[in-house]
């Protein structure tokens, strides 16, 4: 039971460290109590790289659909148009969540039982330790924790 728990876990917040751009699999700290080897950092990244240009599609297309949605409210467009546009950002937004679940999804595979067990508590205490700077100094959605470009 403690092994699919620290998998959901794991695939909760593995998304959210995507976007924070936290290459967990490269920090030393992370590297040292998780107990990753070079072989799995190695797969890990390539996951990330593999991943990383559709992940930066579907940001730049929700941009897109979400400026739009703003140009209509904007517009004082009617209101069957709005829904319309809002449907495709949320596709969009769809899109990319399902990619960076899946990505998690084959982060979480390269890990042992062990180290799932413990990616949450070594995370979690990462962040304690590296707060993001204010959003307004970094660019970026405050919500979800994704940088700018």
């Amino acid at each position: 039971m403690c092994g699919r728990v620290s998998a959901v876990v794991l695939l909760a917040v593995a998304p959210a460290v995507a976007q924070s751009g936290f290459p967990w699999w490269k920090d030393p700290k992370v590297v040292q109590e998780l107990a990753l080897t070079p072989d799995q950092s190695a797969r890990i990244d390539a996951i990330f790289q593999a991943t990383r240009p559709q992940l930066r599609q579907f940001k730049e297309e929700l941009d897109r659909q979400e400026a739009e949605v703003s140009r209509l409210l904007e517009a004082n467009a009617d209101e069957a148009t709005v829904v319309r546009q809002v449907d495709k950002v949320e596709a969009v937004r769809a899109q990319l969540n399902k990619a960076r679940t899946v990505m998690a999804l084959h982060m979480r595979q390269v890990l042992t039982p062990r180290q799932n067990a413990r990616f949450n508590a070594v995370f979690e205490q990462y962040r304690r330790d590296n707060p993001l700077p204010p959003p307004d100094a970094r660019g970026g959605d405050p919500k979800t924790r994704t940088p700018s470009r």
